[in-house]
């Protein structure tokens, strides 16, 4: 039987994560924690190689991550799958309060040329998004006006953290 590691669980299913496999685990932890509100929450290494966790900041009733693994060579358990990349429409997704706030990250972005998309503004719902690329290729949108948040607010009111 195997030992029971946590005692604190979800009372219901819960969307917890997105997981990708990266090259260099630290170029991919700095690159999210510049360019995305996202912080480190949680880091480690074991026999198969590096993890972290990465999080917005704040208590929520739905956690949601990022987790990204950098294996070892000689202990990959993926070694023989080709790497995936979430490209060119396969992205993860993140709103802005500001319209101004998708130029800013689009300037940013040029700065360390990984702008996959600049500011564009499109038909809704999408709304005002750039696209960067982050270490691996995978593609990170910033949207303004995209209407996430307001969909959500309007079901859940005051209960959306």
């Amino acid at each position: 039987m195997t030992e029971t590691v946590h005692e604190l669980r979800p009372k219901q299913a819960r969307w917890t994560h997105v997981a990708l496999r990266v090259a260099d685990i630290s170029a991919t932890i700095n690159w999210y924690t510049n360019f995305t509100p996202l912080e480190l929450i949680d880091q480690r290494e074991d026999d198969q190689g590096y993890g972290a966790w990465l999080g917005m900041p704040g208590a929520t009733n739905n956690p949601f991550i990022l987790v990204v693994a950098q294996f070892f060579d000689h202990t990959d358990p993926f070694a023989d799958a080709p790497r995936a990349v979430l490209a060119p429409f396969a992205h993860l997704g993140i709103e802005l309060p500001d319209r101004s706030d998708v130029d800013d990250i689009a300037a940013r972005g040029a700065e360390s040329d990984c702008v996959v998309m600049p500011p564009t503004q499109m038909p809704a719902p999408i709304g005002y998004i750039c696209m960067l690329r982050d270490p691996d290729g995978n593609t990170v949108e910033f949207s303004w006006d995209q209407g996430v948040y307001t969909t959500l607010h309007e079901l859940y009111g005051d209960q959306l953290v």
